[in-house]
């Protein structure tokens, strides 16, 4: 890449210097950041084993809480993950955080739990005795002005989302190496984010969100079989439907992707995020008025779901 060149990713976010001094949950305590320590013992720092969420704060209320918890608790069961409370113990932390950094809005969550402390630096769950680690890190954020102005661009790369039984992408797990590599063959090429196919070559997420594009007035993404399990993908094909917005899950290749009218990302952090280019290859014209549309729509639902009026 130029190093001349400003590169972008759908989490680039409006400097805040109230983060130098934010306070992290970690296992009960609330801790100035210089002070949150996990141990190097804990299974997730030394197997990538735990999972995570990220959710964002509007005018005090998460919005869609309900349906992250649905893949937290989901996530943590299938892999015997014992989360240590419910959910109306995950929101009471969430909630003793939020007071602690004297946040209501424009702020992101990461909520990360991992199997915990091991007894041995080896790799059997067993090993992890003393009960579950939960770290929660809030951040003043706001997503950067430049990505809805010039948009994302992406370079297909050859790490792919890969089969259910290896790593199922449905997964918010710490083991991100797919990714982080992705995300590396990305940036080598010159671009900001990796589109990846699916194991049969067919068109997926990129190394950070779920894709989406727009063909002749109807809205198209990947099959759910490899891609993340997206809440905010799942809002915008709910959307499509509820306002007779012809949506397809379907398996589509590259050649439909460069010729697409519009292309944008989908992700809790960025919400509806467009692409400007795939391959070098511009996309569309510039215009894109589905995608103002369905950020318009999705905007409207997080006001009805939070109550927020500062959207």
């Amino acid at each position: 890449m130029n190093s001349k060149t400003q590169s972008h990713s759908t989490h680039d976010a409006s400097e805040d210097e109230r983060n130098r001094d934010i306070k992290i949950y970690v296992n009960g305590d609330i801790v100035h950041r210089d002070e949150a320590k996990v141990s190097v013992y804990d299974s997730g720092f030394m197997l990538g084993d735990g999972m995570w969420e990220g959710m964002r704060l509007y005018d005090g209320q998460w919005a869609f809480f309900d349906e992250h918890m649905d893949r937290f608790f989901n996530s943590c069961k299938a892999v015997s993950l014992d989360v240590g409370m419910d959910k109306a113990g995950i929101l009471d932390a969430l909630t003793r955080t939020a007071a602690a950094n004297d946040m209501s809005n424009d702020v992101h969550c990461r909520l990360m739990l991992t199997r915990g402390i091991k007894d041995k630096p080896f790799q059997h769950p067993k090993l992890s005795r003393s009960g579950p680690t939960l770290v929660i890190i809030m951040e003043h954020s706001k997503p950067a002005g430049s990505l809805q102005s010039s948009g994302i661009t992406l370079a297909t790369v050859p790490q792919v989302r890969g089969l259910p039984m290896s790593q199922d992408a449905k997964f918010n797990s710490h083991s991100k190496l797919n990714c982080v590599i992705a995300c590396l063959q990305a940036e080598q090429a010159g671009a900001d984010e990796g589109l990846m196919l699916d194991p049969h070559g067919f068109v997926n997420t990129t190394n950070a969100c779920n894709f989406f594009i727009v063909r002749r007035g109807e809205v198209w993404t990947s099959t759910p079989d490899y891609c993340m399990n997206g809440v905010t993908r799942q809002k915008v094909i709910d959307l499509c439907r509820a306002n007779t917005i012809p949506v397809f899950e379907k398996n589509y290749s590259l050649y439909e992707a460069y010729g697409a009218d519009e292309a944008f990302l989908t992700g809790t952090f960025g919400a509806q995020t467009p692409v400007a280019s795939i391959d070098g290859k511009t996309i569309g014209t510039g215009e894109r008025p589905m995608t103002a549309r369905l950020q318009a729509l999705y905007k409207d639902l997080i006001r009805q779901n939070t109550g927020s009026r500062s959207l």
